[in-house]
């Protein structure tokens, strides 16, 4: 019996998600099939479609995954850029995945201090501050992604506060 909790279940799972992943680095969502999942994580078309709709169940599950995972960040601490840009650091894969899915687009801004915002913007024109503040910080994601992480979370942050100064 496939039990939603078994390991077996949750193994396969796991290279479905991972195979997916590692096709994403080198093609388009739409190129990738699910014999081609399903051959690399020599597992069976059956197995895919017990755990996911399609291709894109698969993309939006582990978009799921990524967010409750920062999520969790969220309520273990107070969440700064710097344990932030640690996850990332240490997710690489997943948070290109994410990007390169389009998800960043549909979704908030993963900090955003709206209370700091509202003092430091009079309170005014926040929607457009929030905008401006989102894309900004997600393409100096994508950026330091592209270039594999090379600079350090404390460094990334170092950058992110450099265009804050004088506020």
């Amino acid at each position: 019996m496939n039990v939603k909790n078994n390991k077996r279940r949750r193994d396969s799972v796991e290279k479905i998600e991972k195979v997916f992943i590692n096709l994403l680095q080198t093609k388009e969502i739409h190129e990738i099939s699910v014999s081609d999942i399903c051959k690399a994580a020599e597992l069976n078309r059956s197995t895919f479609y017990a755990n996911f709709i399609d291709i894109y169940d698969l993309a939006d599950k582990i978009r799921d995954k990524l967010e409750s995972d920062v999520r969790t960040l969220f309520s273990e601490e107070h969440l700064g850029a710097l344990t932030l840009f640690r996850h990332i650091q240490k997710n690489q894969l997943f948070y290109k995945t994410y990007f390169k899915l389009g998800y960043d687009n549909q979704h908030q801004a993963m900090i955003y201090d709206i209370a700091r915002a509202k003092k430091d913007f009079d309170n005014q024109y926040l929607e457009y501050h929030i905008e401006f503040f989102k894309c900004g910080f997600n393409a100096i994601v994508k950026m330091w992604l592209a270039n594999g992480c090379m600079e350090s979370p404390e460094e990334m942050v170092e950058i992110i506060k450099s265009e804050y100064r004088g506020r």
